[in-house]
């Protein structure tokens, strides 16, 4: 694997274990608006940006290269609604997106084949990630008046979990 490769890689690790400092920050905001459904939504979303850098993390350990941890750059704190909460985290998904759509590019043009195949793993979750996003803003979308409503989305989320995907 070349060193552009090993970089790239790096950063994006890194930008995973900012995105799980992203969505502590989110939760740490619903938290505070006393909506502890969304709040462990964005605390399971955490968990599985930071176990998606240690893949990262272990892919590198795995391929003989070093990974490198980089200071992580301050979360947006303040939200002005729910729907904006997660219209922020629907955008940061897009550009996560992106960037495995770069790291791919990448890969294919070095014919790094392991790499394409880890890859392929990332882009499979993003779909899944941007469809998740969609719906709920949808969804918020729809029941801005309806506090009933508003507050049966908060339950549902309060079941939410994180189980790492099998190997």
């Amino acid at each position: 694997m070349k060193d552009g490769l090993v970089e790239a890689l790096n950063k994006q690790m890194n930008f995973e274990f900012y995105s799980a400092h992203v969505y502590l920050a989110m939760a740490a905001y619903c938290s505070g608006k006393s909506l502890d459904g969304f709040a462990n939504f964005y605390t399971v979303q955490a968990e599985e940006e930071r176990f998606h850098g240690m893949k990262i993390y272990k892919f590198l350990n795995d391929r003989g290269k070093r990974a490198t941890l980089e200071a992580l750059p301050e979360p947006k704190n303040e939200y002005d609604s729910m729907l904006d909460v997660f219209e922020h985290g629907y955008a940061h998904e897009k550009q996560n997106t992106s960037r495995f759509y770069d790291l791919a590019d990448l890969a294919t043009d070095e014919r790094e084949h392991a790499t394409i195949y880890f890859l392929k793993w990332f882009i499979d979750e993003q779909v899944e990630e941007e469809a998740l996003f969609d719906n709920i803003i949808q969804k918020l979308k729809r029941i801005e008046r309806d506090s009933n409503a508003f507050y049966m989305l908060d339950a549902e989320f309060a079941t939410r979990s994180f189980t790492p995907p099998a190997e």
